[in-house]
């Protein structure tokens, strides 16, 4: 799931990026990285306003979890809660790139053979390009995915998905994957 967590106009989404790393023991880790411009480096000005920085921080924290609330997660039929564990405020080379990143916690009854995750979200058109990278336990096998955008598999057990700017995205995914 991608979305725009930022309530100032001026700054921009570019790019988004997930990357989840699966647990044999059902432990799903998500980093998720937003990246925007900020032509008047609104971002910039807070680190040197450590106050003010954390505020903002704290904010970026209870969206997302509010956020999180609203998503509908699934594994195995189970419903799971999301975590937001970490969030921090950084820039991609220029002080106009910031970006925004999210360490993401949550857990889910795996088990050995087929296993199902599925995600719940809102309808709607994705407003700059993103991908989404899984990564699962070693001879993990992925059997079926079900996501809006473009997807690769690599190795059986690797996930890239990529969507673009303009693309529809349903609100719904689905990979199923076998453990053994």
């Amino acid at each position: 799931m991608v979305i725009f967590l930022h309530e100032r106009s001026n700054i921009i989404p570019v790019h988004a990026e997930s990357y989840f790393i699966v647990e044999r023991n059902g432990k799903f880790n998500q980093i998720l990285k937003y990246q925007y411009y900020d032509p008047e480096e609104y971002y910039y000005t807070l680190i040197h306003r450590p106050r003010e920085y954390y505020k903002e921080i704290k904010r970026l924290y209870c969206v997302m979890n509010e956020v999180l609330k609203e998503e509908r997660v699934l594994i195995n039929g189970k419903q799971v809660k999301l975590n937001v564990k970490l969030v921090n405020i950084d820039f991609a080379g220029y002080v106009d790139q910031p970006y925004i990143l999210y360490y993401i916690k949550f857990k889910g009854p795996l088990r050995k053979g087929v296993n199902i995750f599925e995600d719940f979200y809102e309808e709607t058109v994705a407003e700059y390009d993103y991908e989404v990278y899984w990564f699962f336990p070693e001879r993990t096998k992925i059997l079926e995915v079900y996501v809006d955008g473009d997807f690769d598999l690599v190795n059986s057990n690797k996930l890239f998905i990529w969507a673009r700017k303009g693309d529809k995205i349903s609100g719904y995914e689905k990979i199923i994957f076998m453990l053994s």
